[in-house]
């Protein structure tokens, strides 16, 4: 998180927001006290997003060695 004076931040505006653009959280201080704090929108992930990421094996659904006392 980076922590800057309202005229620091006014004086590089864009350089600021570029990094918010890329996940950093500013905090806007006014004679050393919070008075703003800037970050970026968190987006809702798209259907579908994960294909090819997660992988189920093939054997999920047989029972588990480990607990075949537990089977009736």
């Amino acid at each position: 998180m980076t922590k800057l004076e309202i005229n620091q931040f006014q004086s590089n505006l864009t350089k600021y927001l570029d990094l918010v653009i890329k996940g950093e959280k500013i905090t806007i201080t006014k004679n050393d006290q919070p008075v703003a704090e800037i970050s970026p929108i968190q987006r809702p992930l798209k259907r579908g997003s994960a294909k090819g990421k997660v992988w189920i094996s093939s054997d999920f659904n047989e029972p588990l060695e480990d607990f075949q006392d537990y089977y009736m």
